[in-house]
């Protein structure tokens, strides 16, 4: 359980968060944390919304790159931004040092997202982007989707594709949290099919994900050539 003053770090972004207000401090009402960035950002993350939540961002210091419904902009320090619930948008660093204040309301469990994401880089189970592997993004995308959801494809799209791709997840060992531990990598965390990484980038990977993707390709496609009565 996370409590104001801990701080977790992401080694692959360069994100720290330092908790200020938990969802425990304020009955849910919201989150509250800085977001520091110790380095550029090196991958922009994917364009998302929060279709239950309003984001607050206040620049302490530096610039915040800001994509917001296909406008981009920068914030310097002492300008406000808000983003209501359902818009989609992006946010990095340019330069090392940034500091932003976020709020996030309500608070719902992005705490707990936050640890996921945060554990999953520090642990060494993302690629250089930050993201896990398919299996376990379907997971994570299917536990926090009132908190988090990619802007494109349609929601409906993913939650159909995340679907199978989570029923081969959970078959194989993996689970929607993991737990983010302050006193290094967790050896011996995961199941064994992490260990020896099912991702994208194995071979054993690519054919496990393939085959998943071309069932749910040919289910889709036999549906719609029913005959309609």
């Amino acid at each position: 359980m996370v409590s104001a003053g801990d701080v977790m770090e992401n080694p692959v972004s360069g994100q720290r968060l330092i908790f200020r207000k938990t969802a425990r401090d304020t009955a849910g009402d919201l989150l509250e944390v800085e977001s520091v960035y110790t380095k550029p950002t090196p991958h922009r993350p994917p364009a998302h919304f929060h279709p239950l939540q309003d984001e607050r961002f206040e620049v302490i210091s530096g610039r915040l790159g800001v994509l917001l419904n296909g406008e981009e902009r920068t914030l310097g320090e002492g300008e406000v931004l808000i983003v209501p619930s359902g818009t989609p948008h992006e946010m990095w660093a340019d330069e090392a040092g940034t500091r932003v204040h976020w709020q996030t309301s309500p608070a719902l469990d992005t705490e707990a997202f936050f640890e996921t994401l945060w554990g999953l880089a520090k642990d060494g189970k993302t690629n250089e982007k930050g993201v896990p592997d398919l299996l376990r993004v379907a997971l994570i995308a299917l536990e926090y989707e009132d908190e988090f959801r990619l802007a494109t494809p349609p929601w409906v799209v993913q939650r159909a594709l995340f679907g199978v791709l989570a029923l081969v997840g959970r078959a194989l060992g993996y689970e929607a949290q993991y737990p983010y531990s302050a006193d290094g990598p967790q050896a011996a965390s995961g199941t064994s099919v992490e260990r020896w990484s099912v991702g994208p980038r194995t071979l054993r990977g690519k054919l496990l994900v393939a085959a998943v993707l071309g069932l749910f390709v040919l289910l889709v496609s036999r549906r719609n050539r029913r005959p309609k009565r």
